[in-house]
């Protein structure tokens, strides 16, 4: 009996939180100074086909809706399996879903950037492709995976470290840079009951140096997972009803 209200008392807060995700977000001031709009041009560094529904899609709807300027570099072409080609492919249509402009998506197969495990990066060359995007596209903001990548995959890592490789090499002090934050396991599959905790977490660091950006429209988010149809199998569809990060990003400024 007693399980039976602990499972019944997380299907209600999940409902809740889902709710609380559809009809009343939270609304977060990232990039937003309350006095004047200023478009920014956005780039977004990812590893992988997927990464971009899989893990950042309420960063790229909130930045879609704010109207800002998105590109958006993958810096592999996910070839593990040797379906390079179609998951190229298949992170066009994604990010057709995701309003994201295809002419604003670039995607790499590098000879020293393939995918898998145990395939480490080079930085310094992550670091020289993306001072080419910067340069190439006028970006003034960058998006990227933390240190340990959300899931820990060692080229996530990788690109993360790249970007801090370019402004530990670079002069330039313009442009900002942020992290998508990484959660402990349990807060990583509680799905939309984690936007309460991320809300809390953000604002207990002051500073505008740490944002919870709730994602308003996670079917769209469903829905460019699945574009991805080599990687859409029964543990990804469930990965990406019960992961925190389809419903909620917690984006931390990288100091430099």
């Amino acid at each position: 009996m007693g399980w039976l209200l602990v499972i019944f008392s997380l299907i209600v807060l999940w409902i809740a939180s889902l709710c609380k995700a559809l009809l009343a977000p939270s609304k977060d001031s990232f990039l937003d100074d309350r006095h004047i709009f200023i478009k920014r041009n956005v780039l977004l560094v990812i590893a992988h086909p997927d990464d971009e529904s899989m893990f950042f899609s309420p960063t790229i709807n909130y930045l879609i809706a704010q109207r800002h300027n998105l590109h958006i570099l993958c810096l592999s072409v996910g070839n593990a399996d040797g379906m390079g080609n179609l998951r190229k492919n298949e992170l066009y249509q994604a990010c057709a879903v995701l309003k994201v402009q295809l002419e604003k998506v670039r995607t790499l197969d590098h000879q020293e950037l393939q995918d898998g495990f145990g395939k480490v990066w080079n930085h310094s060359l992550v670091a020289k492709i993306i001072e080419e995007e910067i340069s190439g596209a006028g970006i003034d903001l960058i998006i990227t995976f933390d240190h340990y990548g959300v899931s820990g995959h060692c080229n996530h890592r990788d690109v993360h470290y790249g970007v801090c490789k370019y402004f530990h090499d670079t002069s330039r002090r313009d442009i900002e840079a942020w992290e998508l934050v990484s959660t402990n396991l349990f807060r990583k599959y509680i799905g939309p009951i984690d936007i309460w905790l991320s809300n809390f977490h953000a604002k207990r660091n002051p500073g505008r140096l740490t944002h919870c950006i709730v994602n308003e429209h996670p079917k769209k988010s469903f829905h460019a997972m699945a574009q991805h149809s080599s990687q859409w199998v029964w543990f990804r569809k469930l990965f990406v009803s019960l992961s925190s990060y389809t419903y909620v990003n917690t984006l931390r400024k990288i100091n430099k």
